[in-house]
């Protein structure tokens, strides 16, 4: 796959970077045709979900999903910075985290917690967290959530292990104009590149509108959602 880099850098209205403060972003076209045809993109469609993946800042290097994660996870800290800054603190220091998978640019981040733990799906089943109720006060996932067959159990699970005022946030790939459907009985479709074909890259779910609804299912019921570029960037909260 070739990615061909826009020469048009882009800035947001009132935003900057909720990783790094930076202010310019470069697009780099990351879909392929194939993963195109298998979901039934639009124009549009293709357009902003591009962005989501293949947007980035020009200073840290982080996309769109991974900026909105970043905002809901400050956010989460009432904290009017940028990760970079939040994590010097001594309260950050403290704070329980699990991820699951590498969240895109924000793993360094997250390491900064005196109480890291990194969970890689599927060697460390979502289905079946080896850890105790109530152990994190963050749990944090980024476009796993539409590799896994139950997608509500998973969120059950993330919300078992976390403490009561804990919180879960993550990204999963959002097509706004319509609702959430199983992708069971069509065509195998897979995310990472146009070569990859790892059971663990297929996507079960294509989450449309209604993903926050999957929350709701879960247990959770504070719930929240945060954009960066709407509708590129859309990170969703669950507080427990």
């Amino acid at each position: 796959m070739t990615l061909i880099k826009e020469k048009k850098v882009a800035k947001f209205a009132n935003e900057q970077c909720y990783i790094c403060n930076g202010s310019d972003f470069a697009l780099n076209h990351v879909l392929w045709p194939e993963l195109i045809n298998d979901w039934q993109l639009s124009e549009r469609e293709v357009a902003y979900i591009d962005r989501q993946q293949g947007e980035s800042c020009v200073a840290c290097g982080a996309n769109l999903r991974s900026i909105a994660l970043a905002k809901s996870i400050v956010t989460f800290f009432d904290e009017s910075t940028c990760l970079q800054s939040l994590v010097e603190l001594a309260q950050f220091a403290g704070t329980r985290i699990l991820e699951m998978n590498e969240a895109g640019a924000l793993t360094p981040y997250l390491k900064k917690s005196n109480y890291y733990t990194y969970a890689a799906y599927p060697d460390v089943d979502i289905h079946n967290l080896p850890y105790q109720e109530g152990e994190f006060d963050l749990v944090v996932h980024s476009d796993t959530l539409e590799h896994v067959q139950n997608p509500v159990h998973a969120l059950s699970e993330c919300r078992r292990v976390l403490r009561l005022g804990g919180a879960l946030c993550f990204t999963v790939p959002v097509i706004v104009g319509r609702m959430s459907r199983s992708r069971e009985g069509l065509k195998k479709s897979y995310h990472g590149n146009s070569e990859n074909s790892r059971d663990d890259y297929m996507v079960h779910t294509e989450f449309g509108a209604d993903a926050w609804t999957y929350l709701f299912e879960a247990g959770f019921s504070d719930i929240r959602i945060h954009s960066f570029g709407y509708p590129a960037g859309l990170a969703l909260v669950g507080i427990k």
